[in-house]
């Protein structure tokens, strides 16, 4: 699979105005690289690149896996709707979202205000990324990672199948990825309402602020 280079400021800046400033939500397996292709593809558009997990992290105070320990599973997926409807209230954003955000309604509904974009890879290529990245992956605990990794596999593809586009990949560079992507966004776009008004306050659980787009 290849894809011409994101060139062209004129392209990108004619995709841009049809978005209407929609947000563009990465989705897909750990290992997808959504946070590495959302930096290239935000810059091609001039949109802002966010990280939703590390928006997560900055909300709660700690890192995700301390989040699953004190708070399980549940308590974790309580703070990523919280923050992805925060997010949501902003415009002309790339947000890079955790492998089980399509496992809540609510955050469809948020997500669904924008434009959500499956980053597929088969979980041959899924494995190898995971065994090169030293970043802990408290769903992944276990003697048997290719096991887990396939039962999450065969739960979220369904889930992932409802997104507006489906991007297969096959180890291109993100760069490349990111060019696959807006190669294919004007054949999906539609009319649609504009976006919501206003900027994404990410507060803490004593409401102080940590971080605001605008």
């Amino acid at each position: 699979m290849t894809a011409e280079p994101i060139d062209a400021a004129s392209e990108a800046s004619a995709l841009r105005r049809r978005l209407e400033g929609l947000n563009l939500y990465l989705v897909g397996m750990m290992g997808a690289g959504k946070s590495a292709v959302g930096r290239p593809l935000a810059d091609a558009l001039g949109y802002r690149f966010v990280d939703a997990d590390t928006a997560i992290e900055a909300v709660a105070g700690r890192p995700i896996p301390q989040l699953f320990a004190e708070q399980g599973e549940a308590g974790f997926r309580d703070l990523e709707t919280a923050v992805i409807g925060q997010i949501a209230t902003w415009h002309s954003l790339v947000v890079a979202t955790g492998g089980g955000v399509v496992t809540r309604p609510e955050n469809w509904g948020h997500m669904r205000q924008g434009v959500v974009i499956w980053l597929d890879a088969p979980a041959e290529l899924l494995l190898a990324r995971l065994g090169a990245d030293p970043t802990p992956r408290p769903l992944l605990q276990g003697d048997d990672r290719e096991a887990r990794l396939q039962a999450l596999l065969q739960e979220r593809r369904p889930l992932y199948h409802q997104a507006d586009l489906q991007i297969c990949q096959s180890d291109e560079s993100p760069a490349t990825v990111a060019a696959l992507v807006l190669e294919a966004l004007p054949g999906i776009l539609k009319s649609r309402g504009a976006p919501p008004e206003g900027g994404v306050v990410l507060q803490d659980s004593d409401g102080q602020l940590l971080q605001s787009f605008n």
